[in-house]
């Protein structure tokens, strides 16, 4: 089955970049839709951006839109999300998610561990 694997967290100041990792083991992302979702403490998981693997087609949340950039390296099935001029709202776990032909559904299969990210002011 899909595994995910997540790297790349950490802490870092308002203003600041963070880049994202997230490899696949066990499958190609080829076919899937991969997703990146954010946690923070006593709130619910909400969606962040997504990548459609085939031709690379995307889609963010209104509130990262224009400073997180969802991309892909085919030759290293990974998914990346470069984060750039973060602010303190950043601050949570951030999951990679992949889901078979789920562009249009937004239903995700596989989820990975997490990696939490945090923004100081």
């Amino acid at each position: 089955q899909v595994q995910l694997v997540e790297s790349g967290g950490g802490l870092v100041q308002a203003g600041g970049s963070l880049r994202l990792s997230c490899a696949a083991s066990g499958r190609t992302f080829s076919g899937y839709t991969m997703g990146w979702f954010r946690q923070a403490p006593g709130e619910e998981r909400k969606f962040v951006a997504r990548l459609r693997w085939n031709d690379g087609a995307k889609s963010y949340a209104d509130s990262v839109k224009g400073r997180f950039t969802i991309s892909r390296d085919n030759a290293k099935n990974t998914v990346y999300l470069q984060m750039n001029s973060l602010k303190p709202e950043d601050t949570a776990v951030y999951y990679c998610a992949a889901g078979l032909g789920s562009w249009w559904s937004n239903r995700y299969d596989y989820w990975g561990q997490g990696t939490e990210v945090t923004v100081s002011s």
